[in-house]
């Protein structure tokens, strides 16, 4: 077919789309619930009995371990699984808003309201799939009560200053009201934030019996939200994916070598223009106006657990430190150990932010629903190909990232041929089918339903192949 007549048909598609043809299989938008239990690590089942998770993984797919970003912090991680982006290029990154020029600091629950700390030029799968024709949801989950480019998440809740992480009473409430957000709201996407077990983690560590108790509560929560699915009728129309932003380790607390700057020979904090520190692992410095090298030449070889960067030599692996908020000098320390600035003041049990190669920053991932496969383990991958995944679950055209279409694929029950399309181009036609992998549409010879034009019904004479344009909707086609 040549290209002025499939222009013809891709113009026919779009008018019937947009003027409302009869539908004479009419598929039903396929839901998504994603759901991240902050700092739960890759093998917290493995010392507490959690049957409902066991029972997930058997219906669906269980991941060996999620890899997450580095910097593994909550905020940074979570917004990489609602961009598919690598930190540097989200921009978010880290927990607390801070300002270089004024010295403003901000903590973490102040941070989840700085609209200009995450509309930062990335648009979440919230605000892409709304442009796409979609309700979404976002409860308690990072970034998602801001606005991006003037534009608000469907329906939002989010948590208080004073908000107690830990009441599976109110656990329990947050699911009904995502139930009542799918089922009379008619949410497409709702992402669902647990604050455990990763406060648990940090007050009490790891290994202890209060972390056990938690994940068994997760656990509980899992099952209760299974079963919310179930009662309310959606097993058949929604996916279930069940993940969190990093992992949590012991913090050797009573080291004899621990990462003091205060007592750094020849470091001084009066060469220091801009600080952040006592943040975990993690710490920035901005040095004053000509003491870079004098500073990074003290700091680099100050302790053998510190690793201190100029921004431009940061390991490339990492994908962290090419942003405009990244000061010129960056670190991080070994496993267990965090960094102490002008005092000693960290006091944690259990710490995260360290390098996402390291094991124990690892985490899990779950996924269940009519479009999974059932009793399958794949093995590890990186967090960024989960917004890929979810665009295809949600059938909408994703926004440029770092992710790829194929790698989480072969988890869904089309496979590899391509999958249906449960909203967007292929709605009015029940064998139109969606590649990710090269983002067209394959729409097979004879196939009529929703090719109406003014005269009538369109009868393709041979197959056709369309390539979606990328922006800024998925009704838009391009050549071949």
């Amino acid at each position: 077919m040549g290209h002025s007549a499939v222009l013809s048909v891709a113009l026919a598609i779009l008018l019937a789309w947009g003027n409302g043809a009869p539908i004479l299989q009419e598929r039903p938008q396929n839901k998504l619930l994603l759901v991240s239990f902050d700092g739960f690590r890759w093998n917290y089942d493995q010392d507490v009995d959690t049957p409902n998770l066991d029972a997930m993984a058997r219906d669906g797919v269980k991941a060996r371990y999620m890899t997450p970003a580095f910097i593994t912090l909550t905020s940074p991680c979570h917004f990489t699984l609602v961009t598919g982006k690598y930190i540097e290029n989200h921009g978010v990154v880290h927990n607390m808003f801070y300002n270089t020029t004024t010295k403003v600091k901000l903590p973490y629950h102040t941070t989840l309201g700085i609209q200009r700390w995450w509309d930062n030029g990335s648009m979440p799968i919230w605000i892409t799939a709304q442009r796409q024709g979609l309700k979404t949801g976002s409860f308690f989950y990072p970034g998602g009560n801001v606005t991006y480019q003037g534009e608000a998440v469907t329906l939002s809740r989010k948590e208080g200053i004073l908000h107690n992480y830990k009441d599976e009473k109110e656990w329990r409430a947050n699911v009904d009201a995502v139930m009542k957000w799918f089922t009379e709201e008619d949410v497409a996407l709702v992402t669902l934030y647990f604050g455990e077990p990763d406060s648990t983690g940090h007050r009490y560590g790891p290994e202890s019996p209060e972390r056990k108790e938690m994940v068994r509560q997760v656990d509980r929560t899992v099952g209760y939200l299974r079963d919310s699915i179930k009662s309310h009728n959606l097993t058949d129309s929604l996916d279930l994916i069940i993940t969190s932003d990093h992992g949590m380790t012991t913090v050797y607390k009573n080291a004899s070598d621990l990462i003091e700057f205060h007592k750094f020979p020849n470091f001084n904090f009066g060469d220091i223009e801009f600080e952040l520190l006592d943040y975990g692992p993690n710490g920035m410095l901005i040095p004053k106006e000509g003491m870079l090298e004098k500073v990074y030449s003290v700091l680099k070889d100050a302790h053998p657990r510190l690793h201190v960067y100029k921004k431009e030599d940061f390991p490339k692996n990492f994908h962290y430190a090419n942003n405009s908020r990244i000061t010129p000098l960056l670190m991080y320390s070994d496993l267990g150990y965090v960094i102490h600035g002008r005092l000693s003041v960290q006091f944690n049990k259990g710490e995260h932010g360290f390098n996402n190669q390291d094991m124990d920053m690892k985490t899990i991932f779950r996924a269940v629903g009519p479009n999974f496969k059932a009793g399958l383990e794949v093995e590890p991958f990186e967090s960024i190909h989960v917004y890929e995944l979810m665009c295809q679950l949600l059938g909408i055209v994703p926004e440029p990232n770092d992710g790829h279409p194929g790698v989480l694929q072969p988890m869904l029950r089309s496979g590899e041929a391509g999958m249906p399309l449960p909203w967007g181009p292929c709605w009015y036609m029940h064998t139109c089918v969606y590649t990710p992998a090269t983002r067209s549409l394959h729409i097979p010879q004879g196939e009529t339903q929703g090719l109406v034009g003014k005269a009538g019904p369109l009868v393709l004479h041979e197959s056709v192949r369309l390539r979606l344009c990328p922006f800024p909707l998925s009704l838009d086609f391009c050549l071949p």
